[in-house]
């Protein structure tokens, strides 16, 4: 379940459960604007906050999604602080995406074990 450490910014995030819970959140904020835009009428290029159901969710979801950001990057072995980096228009996003694809470190790092098991029995192919 995306929501079932919501609120837990210690440990480390594999890249498959910060990618699953951006689709649960980009799934949610998609059908709240549609329902916005379609049933309440809302103008959301024109003023964002005419959405409520959109702002609701974005209010509801900032804190689980700035959760997993920072075990994400935990995994990499960078501290929370540099998701700060988003605040940085475009550059930011884009380097935050970056960093949310790559891989993270193996084994334990200064922010606990890996979240990825280890393979039982690695075979190395040539």
């Amino acid at each position: 379940m995306p929501l079932q450490r919501c609120l837990d910014f210690r440990g480390r995030s594999r890249r498959a459960e910060f990618w699953w819970f951006t689709l649960f959140w980009a799934v949610i904020a998609g059908t709240a604007a549609a329902i916005d835009v379609l049933l309440l009428g809302a103008d959301l290029l024109t003023d964002i906050f005419k959405g409520r159901l959109l702002l609701a969710a974005m209010l509801l979801f900032f804190v689980p999604h700035l959760a997993v950001s920072v075990r994400r990057l935990h995994d990499q072995g960078m501290s929370g602080w540099w998701y700060l980096v988003t605040l940085l228009p475009t550059a930011g996003t884009l380097i935050n995406i970056w960093w949310m694809s790559r891989p993270g470190t193996p084994g334990d790092n200064r922010f606990g074990p890996d979240p990825l098991p280890a393979p039982e029995n690695p075979t190395l192919y040539f």
